[in-house]
């Protein structure tokens, strides 16, 4: 064992991912086999790509990183060759894998054996999908069709000041040019498609992926991501109501010792998506977000409340991932119906049902926290009872119905007085939308006291720990 060259920034990159002198390389004396258009008097080190394994804090993982400084990192025959035997031991050992990209997509000197080489890694790819994670960081190029690789991986990070994630290239797109709008930017990448994770320096980058980690599962069958947990399990949470509109806050007081890894945290804002640590366990947690709040508690961004195309899609993306891995997921609604916008409108009835059935089909264990507003399909839609949440709470605010009690009472009242209307609004209140009519029906178990969430939830997730469901046997969905 020991570290690799530092001499290029691919090397640089494993050794400041791995833990110190872990590294072991495989195929290091690989090269190109390609003899056309001048290759034979070209010199290619490992053909562009170091390949091997080492430790994360303790955890085997295996790695390729991309090495611009040949080739410009374009990826031919042996350069994925190379990628899918680690693949295929990552596999055989139920570890992670971690693709450091840089590259300048297809090696156009070898023409038809990089567009099969090229199918064979997404091949691997997608065979390894809810077997082992999968995380890609794009610190240069990743164009074309490199940039699938990072759509099949389970999570991607983009270096702020170098990486370009693009499948056409802002200038070939009809009506637009990079100064416009640069559609490979960190910024239109992170916020615009929901494909990154994050974005930083390369040293934060790094720091991100031991971070996370260290908080999954090795694969879909062992689970090493538990740790002993210092946090009193009976804390108080006196705070968590301030984190009602901004749920990263209340998931912050929720969790051992504020600890809270939040995904594609740029992208589709009023969804909150994230890991969070309770008793030592890894739980995968999905909250709606009304208002985001910087370190300095100014609100920089205000939604209303609704259930949206995207945040929707974001979070059947991440329940399906959590129920892959046997993650248990707990929900934090506060959701007032749908959103209402011509976007929308075109992909919010898909992203909703992918959402419903991403929870119906999850058999980990399922907590929901209702906090304040459930109305409506979009309720349903967020690990409700009736779609098989295991265990809902409420806090005694929560309302709990098919819409807001003015706007049923309008409905049902129409042509009345403002003050009859407001009357039988009042009436509806208390007796359809209160959490108190909920529990009464069963759709709620227990109404507790936002300041006994935490025990609450980790008593339910330790009831659940020996949860076995089964589903109808078929092949897969088509959702």
């Amino acid at each position: 064992m020991g570290n690799v060259s530092t001499e290029s920034a691919a090397g640089r990159r494993i050794d400041g991912l791995l833990d110190a002198g872990s590294f072991v390389e495989i195929g290091g004396a690989v090269k190109a086999r390609a003899t056309d258009f001048g290759m034979q008097e070209k010199e290619t080190p490992a053909d562009g790509v170091i390949t091997g394994y080492g430790l994360i804090d303790g955890n085997l993982v295996y790695v390729y990183s991309q090495d611009a400084s040949v080739l410009n990192g374009a990826v031919g025959e042996m350069h994925a060759k190379k990628i899918v035997r680690i693949y295929d031991l990552a596999m055989k050992m139920g570890a992670p894998v971690i693709g450091l990209l840089d590259s300048a997509g297809f090696r156009l000197q070898e023409a038809s054996d990089a567009l099969e080489a090229f199918g064979t890694i997404y091949q691997k790819q997608s065979l390894a999908s809810g077997v082992i994670p999968q995380i890609t960081a794009v610190f240069g190029g990743c164009g074309g069709g490199l940039a699938v690789i990072p759509g099949l991986t389970d999570f991607t990070f983009l270096e702020a000041s170098g990486g370009k994630v693009f499948v056409n290239s802002p200038n070939a797109i009809p009506g637009n040019e990079i100064s416009k709008c640069d559609t490979s930017s960190p910024e239109f990448q992170s916020e615009s498609t929901g494909l990154i994770d994050e974005t930083g320096t390369e040293e934060e980058i790094l720091a991100q992926i031991r971070t996370l980690i260290c908080m999954l599962p090795c694969n879909n069958e062992e689970d090493v991501s538990y740790e002993e947990c210092t946090d009193d399990l009976n804390r108080p949470c006196a705070q968590i109501e301030s984190g009602t509109e901004d749920t990263a806050i209340a998931l912050m007081d929720l969790s051992d010792s504020g600890i809270f890894f939040e995904t594609k945290r740029h992208f589709a804002r009023d969804m909150v998506t994230g890991f969070i640590k309770l008793n030592g366990m890894t739980v995968g947690a999905v909250a709606n977000r009304s208002k985001v709040y910087n370190d300095q508690a100014e609100v920089e961004a205000e939604f209303d409340g609704s259930l949206s195309a995207d945040g929707a899609s974001k979070a059947a993306a991440f329940v399906e991932f959590c129920d892959a891995f046997n993650i248990p997921v707990l929900t934090l609604t506060n959701v007032s119906g749908f959103a209402a916008s011509k976007y929308d409108e075109m992909h919010l009835a898909k992203a909703a049902a992918k959402l419903t059935c991403a929870f119906a089909n999850a058999t980990v264990p399922k907590v929901n926290v209702i906090m304040d507003k459930a109305f409506g399909t979009p309720y349903l839609a967020m690990n409700s009872k009736s779609v098989g949440a295991d265990m809902v709470y409420a806090w005694p605010q929560a309302r709990i119905g098919t819409m807001d009690p003015m706007m049923a009472a309008k409905i049902m009242y129409a042509g009345e007085e403002l003050a009859v209307i407001r009357e039988r609004a009042a009436e509806y209140s208390g007796l359809q939308e209160s959490a108190k009519s909920s529990a009464g029906r069963g759709y709620v178990d227990t109404i507790i006291e936002p300041a006994d969430t935490r025990k609450y939830v980790i008593g339910a997730f330790e009831m659940l720990f020996t949860k076995r469901e089964e589903r109808p046997l078929k092949k897969h969905g088509t959702v």
